[in-house]
């Protein structure tokens, strides 16, 4: 066995604190092992016009396969909806809540927010979605790591912003959340709040010791999520949603795709067996095309 297995992560707040916490699941269940962290800066941390899916892992994936780093760990949304065949996506803990939150600036009332609100999000999903329900709304785009937005808020810069209930939760800010979006109007991006853990296709010895932090049916609501994504051309650049429960041996998924300006909205539901679910995310995403959302979604990938 692996004496020491070096995890490789992202050095934001957010991207430690999920590694803390599979590493802690690792030691739990290997306890012959040993395991040690290391950051690194991938191109969409230097560059924050950047952050699309491949930004967040480049530099990651590159260490990863000169065999700098034996895992990594990934917010599972971070992830292309194309694995590089080199590697392979080996667990999921279990997942935490998945929804949309929203935190206001003092003296502003959360529910509903006052006409005019400017209201901040780096995700073109978020915003579609709150156009959708609130077109009085100023929505406006903002980067920045948790911290970053949260101080735009408390500044009165923003009057509030959208934010992933799981990433408040895992950096101890839940209670900044002043309202819960409900997944019912507000699908989540696919995968949202789910953590991946990573490895090289071919390492049989770190599979061993990496699947028994596994969750079965977190990683298939991640793997339904992420094809309907991938039949949908999709990342997180793009205004769609996808959320996967599972209940005993079946799972559910519901998809939704929007304009940019919210305007115009399809879903499509539907259920299959738990154990295919990339077969049930592909169903679904080619009955998604065949009724339009590729129109819907052109104009956000140019």
């Amino acid at each position: 066995m692996t004496d020491r297995l070096r995890v490789g992560t992202r050095r934001s707040p957010l991207a430690r604190a999920q590694t803390e916490e599979v590493v802690r699941r690792l030691a739990r269940s290997a306890p012959g092992a040993q395991f040690q962290t290391v950051p690194i800066e991938t191109s969409g941390d230097r560059d924050r016009t950047l952050g699309g899916s491949p930004d967040f892992t480049d530099a990651i994936d590159r260490a990863l396969l000169r065999g700098e780093i034996d895992l990594a760990v990934h917010s599972a949304k971070d992830l292309p909806v194309s694995l590089d065949p080199r590697f392979r996506l080996v667990a999921c803990p279990p997942r935490a809540d998945p929804r949309d939150a929203l935190v206001v600036a003092p003296g502003v009332a959360p529910d509903p927010l006052p006409s005019g609100a400017r209201v901040g999000s780096s995700s073109l999903r978020r915003r579609a979605q709150l156009l959708r329900h609130r077109p009085d709304l100023a929505v406006v785009e903002v980067r920045g790591n948790v911290d970053t937005r949260l101080a735009l808020v408390r500044s009165g810069a923003l009057d509030a912003a959208v934010l992933a209930v799981a990433g408040l939760a895992r950096l101890g800010r839940r209670e900044e959340a002043a309202r819960t979006l409900p997944a019912t109007e507000f699908v989540p991006a696919p995968a949202q709040g789910s953590i991946a853990v990573v490895q090289r296709a071919d390492d049989r010895q770190v599979r061993s010791i990496v699947r028994r932090v596994d969750h079965g049916p977190t990683r298939s609501c991640v793997l339904a999520e992420r094809a309907f994504a991938a039949a949908l051309g999709g990342d997180c650049r793009m205004p769609l949603g996808a959320l996967a429960t599972a209940r005993d041996q079946s799972l559910t998924l519901r998809g939704q795709v929007l304009s940019p300006d919210g305007r115009r909205s399809l879903r499509v539901r539907g259920s299959g067996p738990l154990a295919r679910p990339i077969a049930l995310g592909e169903r679904l995403g080619r009955a998604m095309l065949g009724r339009g959302a590729e129109e819907l979604l052109r104009p956000a990938a140019r």
